[in-house]
């Protein structure tokens, strides 16, 4: 398969959907079913979109390698069990993560219809991917989500230097009369795969990001990868992360610390867990404060030269959209090579 696209100032330019279509066709090649083929590229696809290339198609070959060593199980049906009228219990039975997700995305906000709240904790899925597109998608709905995930320990405590927690992102999403907030976070002062992706450009990452495997705090990307992350914020980002993972693995009955695995890696299973929560503000009586939302919201806008979470990714969104993504070369010859023998079907 050849791949279409221009390159300019080093990078090469690649159109969306051409680009899905080529994501989705390596991992039919390398035995994915089609309806979670087109989910995962289309997840992949939308981090690029949104301007966080960290949980794009960077992630695509350790997504083959999982696939061809059996931990990601093509076709398999996730089981669903509602434990009480709100609370759903999911075991992804170690299926692609955005098609695990988005499945119950849509459970818990049939329900909340009816409950008003409702609350799902996942084990057993693949790499759910960037959080923001579940909670934005709800959000528009008119619910507001919360969407958290553990990870392997990547982050030293503050005080140590040891990996022993989890990125841990949190996503949360609100409803207003116009567009929704949309706050996506990790509780790391930097993601992992950002971590990696200045890696593989050879680019130093900033002051403060990381420690070595010595505990030192370091600006050689490669040399992060083999020590730690730093919490966002000091003590209060550690301890935030913290708190989140003790949350999420007791929900999700999953593994917590040095015992997460298999998001980065193709040996092991996944062991991590994940968390929805829904609210339809219809049901519970507060839909009117969605205008009033909006109203404080544009106040804030207006106050400065401010952005709103959701705000930025919007926009990176929509000129991605007009003028195609960019791909660094060493990934798109990485690309390139997952394509050789590769025919859309």
């Amino acid at each position: 398969m050849s791949l279409p696209s221009l390159i300019e100032d080093e990078f090469v330019t690649v159109d969306a959907h051409t680009l899905t279509d080529t994501v989705r066709a390596v991992l039919r090649a390398n035995g994915a079913d089609a309806a979670g083929a087109q989910t995962q590229a289309t997840h992949l696809i939308e981090a690029e979109l949104r301007g966080h290339p960290s949980h794009g198609v960077r992630r695509l070959p350790i997504i083959v390698e999982r696939l061809r060593a059996g931990f990601i199980v093509p076709g398999v049906e996730p089981e669903f069990s509602w434990v009480t009228d709100s609370v759903l219990r999911v075991d992804g039975r170690n299926g692609f993560g955005p098609a695990v997700a988005w499945r119950t995305v849509e459970l818990v906000a049939a329900r909340a219809a009816s409950t008003g709240i409702t609350l799902a904790t996942v084990s057993a899925a693949n790499h759910i991917g960037m959080l923001s597109p579940y909670v934005e998608e709800l959000a528009l709905g008119g619910w507001i989500a919360i969407a958290l995930t553990t990870s392997e320990a990547l982050v030293h405590p503050w005080g140590g230097s040891r990996a022993l927690v989890g990125t841990n992102p949190i996503a949360i999403a609100v409803p207003s009369a116009t567009d929704p907030i949309v706050l996506d976070m990790s509780t790391s002062a930097v993601s992992m795969g950002k971590v990696i992706e200045h890696s593989a450009r050879g680019i130093p990452i900033p002051a403060g990001w990381a420690v070595d495997e010595h505990g030192e705090s370091t600006t050689d990307a490669t040399a992060a990868t083999s020590g730690a992350i730093s919490p966002f914020g000091g003590a209060k980002g550690f301890a935030l992360g913290l708190t989140l993972e003790a949350m999420v693995g007791v929900l999700s009955a999953t593994a917590l610390g040095r015992d997460v695995h298999g998001t980065l890696d193709a040996e092991r299973a996944v062991t991590k867990g994940d968390v929805f929560i829904c609210i339809d503000v219809e049901r519970i009586g507060v839909s009117a404060m969605l205008p009033v939302l909006s109203r404080y919201l544009e106040e804030v806008r207006d106050s400065g030269d401010v952005r709103v979470p959701g705000d930025r990714s919007r926009v990176e969104r929509a000129h991605r959209l007009t003028h195609g993504i960019t791909l660094d070369p060493a990934l798109w010859d990485q690309l390139t090579s997952l394509t050789e023998g590769v025919h859309h079907d």
